[in-house]
């Protein structure tokens, strides 16, 4: 049964938010991306669960299921060829609307293949996890990561539309639920104090998530409506998007240096601390906002320091590799206060290596 709906509207699509809503998933498609054939494409987890109703809402005789094993290290150039070999095995054309079904690895590569395939076919988001409905699914960013850092080989390709239901968290578990919060407390740093205060508060009933409260619903529909609002003025991150970083240029490289074992949202809360740090060492944020940061990513159950087995030297390094580098610098997204970003150098600011190494350390 839909619950209460949200609808948020970018330039050439629109995000649906609602409990129950992809069983409405076939008047979405029909309206946004209509099509001769659907290939949806999802992982192992996600798939046993939901891709036979999404495939029979859409017509099972013209409509295939694409599975990818599930996890960061499957987000490669190689599941990118295996997906786009097996459209062309079946015989798929222009004529044909991707399905991207489940978290945010499943969405930047099955969008990386709607990018690519016969030059851009178009696509639906129908994201399955926290992270991936308020951030991954929103703004057309789609990607591979490469072994010497994430997201390094992609496109940027708009979705038809982005359908988030969020029953599909009653099943995500509780680490994957707080790996979310990461990216809704970066919004609340980046644009609105006042929500990052609810993010907090809303932790604390995580590990008694009810899909169907309207806390939820605006939960996730005001994380949507932050980002919504950057990518609207600014689709190719030639400035303002850059902020969306926050927290990335130093998460990032500690996904990296894990091998991808630690959540990306656990890297990007521990990269939020260090970088709000290094804001402050540099004079650029007030004093405390580190503290106030760090407070909230504790209270959403995520770390907030790096693993002990990892040196400082390697996580520079990796940093160096990242595509926001610069002249072999590093660049970072910071705030100057909670809920406001610095604009800086284009949004975005150099920063020595030495004053990384000692917030670092």
């Amino acid at each position: 049964m839909v619950t209460a709906r949200r609808d948020i509207a970018l330039p050439t699509y629109r995000v649906s938010v609602g409990a129950g809503i992809m069983s409405g998933i076939a008047e979405i498609v029909g309206q946004t991306a209509p099509a001769h054939r659907y290939a949806v494409i999802t992982d192992s987890n996600v798939g046993p669960r939901y891709a036979r109703e999404v495939s029979g809402s859409l017509g099972a005789s013209r409509t295939s299921v694409l599975t990818i094993p599930a996890g960061e290290e499957h987000k490669t150039r190689e599941t990118w060829s295996r997906l786009t070999d097996e459209l062309l095995a079946a015989g798929f054309g222009r004529d044909t609307t991707i399905i991207a079904l489940g978290g945010g690895v499943v969405g930047d590569v099955a969008g990386f293949v709607a990018a690519t395939y016969m030059r851009g076919v178009p696509y639906i988001q129908v994201p399955t996890t926290l992270l991936a409905m308020i951030d991954a699914s929103i703004g057309g960013k789609t990607g591979v990561d490469t072994p010497t850092g994430k997201n390094l080989v992609g496109a940027f390709h708009q979705p038809a539309a982005v359908v988030a239901d969020v029953a599909t968290l009653a099943t995500l578990p509780t680490e994957h639920l707080r790996a979310g919060l990461a990216e809704a407390i970066k919004h609340g740093v980046i644009a609105d104090a006042a929500y990052l205060d609810e993010v907090e508060r809303f932790a604390s009933t995580i590990d008694r998530l009810d899909v169907t409260a309207d806390s939820l619903l605006a939960l996730v529909a005001r994380s949507i409506e932050i980002k919504a609002a950057v990518v609207r003025n600014d689709e190719r991150e030639a400035g303002l998007r850059k902020s969306l970083n926050f927290g990335h240029t130093i998460g990032h490289a500690i996904e990296l240096c894990t091998r991808f074992q630690l959540l990306h949202g656990h890297a990007v809360a521990i990269g939020m601390v260090y970088e709000a740090a290094v804001a402050e060492r540099i004079g650029v944020a007030v004093d405390g906002t580190a503290d106030r940061i760090r407070r909230a990513v504790r209270a959403a159950g995520l770390p907030d320091s790096r693993p002990p087995s990892l040196r400082v030297d390697e996580i520079l390094r990796a940093t160096r590799g990242d595509k926001k580098a610069r002249g072999g610098r590093a660049e970072y997204a910071l705030p100057d206060r909670i809920g406001h970003m610095s604009a800086g150098d284009g949004w975005s600011i150099a920063v020595d290596d030495e004053i990384v190494r000692a917030a670092l350390a």
